[in-house]
């Protein structure tokens, strides 16, 4: 069995869809297919949402407008015999979208649950749309793809999932494949509601899918030829990857590489399922291929990537001598309220801990940090808590990146000897990964620089 999953980008447009039809016929092997909503549709269901709780009545030729989408989709993709059932499917969800938008006006008010059914509605319409398109079994992910909470947030209640998968994809009552279901859109185990996997959660149901079936490749398709070196948008110079490990991708996405939403490498990977990505526009290209087996090439390094909107928190006194101290309690600190250190930077000056964070997530990890440390900022054990904004994190990863001629200090002088000064840096954050912080505006020039030294001069 093969597993694909398709981006917003890959059903967005007739052409497009076209190009999926002609994918997934050509396969020759029972598959089951991952689709997203159409293509930018799960923010224009968002924002025409915030728009009908803030009381403008624009809301309704938009809720038109996208319904409209939909019967165009329709007329031009789906086979003429099977177009009005496919209406009959789409219209009571369209229907309830309106619904949803219009009590969102009326009471002025956005609530979260009210929220995740109306952006489920793109995820359920464009599965029925391309199920019909391929003439394939259609599967509802709400009755599959469960969540439980977790320190208030909606995760994935793996073990049950799993169970449901294999017991809906079981060769019986007239079952056949290809199949089709939503990604993304989820329900609670314990009330029913609809809920998500996150914004790239459509990747995730994937790998669900891909691990509970032992799926022999997870194929991601979208609209690039696969991880690149650097993104191309700012270094036009990167090159295609032809193949990495699990730990290398893990490592690039976490830290900004847009290919693959982060946890979807984690079913897969515990499965040793490999993923394969590949471009809907260029199905001929070879993409990239993710799994346990390091590149056929010998390397350093296999690619860069940047997390921007940034900030770098400081704790100064004599409680952060101790590393090991400061670093467990801010994690743990952090970690209830499901925030992430990005980095932990190494210093030279005596009694000083700084780690990156998300910028948005700033706030909220100093309030907590100023919670945390309350007792120690009175005993004058810890004396200051700064913040910068405005940085980027940029790492350099490669499986053995630890074996880079000069380390972190060669990437530090690469980016000196262009001017640029870096705000901290880390050669332990993580075995495949050395990290650096610099200003948001030196982005450019500091992933240009270290790729011409990197990837060009060789």
């Amino acid at each position: 069995m093969i597993v694909l999953k398709f981006g917003g980008t890959s059903v967005g447009t007739a052409d497009s869809l076209a190009n999926v039809k002609k994918i997934v016929q050509g396969l020759g092997q029972d598959a089951v297919v991952v689709v997203s909503a159409l293509g930018g549709l799960t923010d224009r269901l968002i924002a025409t949402a915030r728009m009908a709780a803030a009381g403008d009545l624009n809301y309704i030729p938009e809720c038109e407008l996208m319904a409209q989408r939909h019967y165009d989709i329709v007329q031009a993709v789906v086979p003429e015999e099977r177009r009005e059932y496919t209406l009959t499917r789409i219209q009571p969800v369209l229907r309830e979208l309106r619904r949803l938008y219009d009590g969102v006006n009326l009471i002025a008010d956005l609530p979260e649950k009210t929220l995740a059914q109306i952006v489920s509605t793109g995820e359920r319409m464009s599965s029925v749309i391309v199920a019909d398109m391929l003439g394939a079994t259609h599967l509802d992910s709400l009755g599959i793809i469960r969540t439980e909470k977790w320190f208030g947030k909606d995760i994935a209640a793996t073990d049950l999932t799993s169970g449901l998968i294999r017991e809906a994809l079981q060769p019986a009552d007239g079952l056949t494949f290809p199949v089709v279901m939503g990604g993304f859109i989820s329900s609670d185990r314990q009330t029913g509601e609809i809920t998500n996997l996150g914004r790239g959660g459509s990747d995730y149901t994937a790998a669900l899918v891909a691990a509970a079936m032992d799926a022999d490749v997870l194929q991601i398709w979208t609209d690039v030829d696969g991880f690149l070196t650097c993104d191309p948008r700012i270094v036009p110079q990167a090159r295609v990857i032809d193949s990495m490990s699990f730990v290398e991708s893990m490592d690039l996405c976490t830290f900004g590489a847009k290919v693959v939403y982060p946890p979807t490498i984690y079913p897969v990977f515990h499965k040793n399922i490999p993923i394969r990505i590949l471009n809907t526009h260029r199905p001929e290209a070879p993409g990239t291929l993710i799994s346990d087996a390091h590149s056929s090439h010998p390397r350093t390094v296999t690619g860069l990537s940047a997390l921007k909107d940034e900030a770098l928190v400081t704790l100064r006194g004599t409680l952060a001598t101790d590393s090991t101290a400061i670093s467990t309690r801010c994690f743990n600190a952090l970690a209830r309220k499901g925030m992430t250190l990005h980095m932990v930077a190494r210093s030279e000056a005596a009694g000083s801990f700084a780690f990156a964070i998300a910028a948005a997530d700033m706030p909220c990890a100093v309030k907590l940090l100023k919670e945390e440390f309350a007792p120690e900022f009175v005993d004058a054990e810890m004396e200051v808590l700064e913040v910068v904004t405005d940085l980027t994190t940029i790492a350099v990863v490669g499986d053995n990146v630890k074996n880079l001629s000069g380390g972190i200090s060669r990437l530090k002088d690469i980016l000196e000897m262009h001017g640029l000064t870096v705000r901290a840096y880390s050669d332990r954050t993580s075995e495949t990964a050395l990290s650096l912080v610099v200003a948001a505006l030196d982005t450019t020039r500091a992933l240009t620089a270290l790729h011409r030294e990197l990837f060009e001069s060789l």
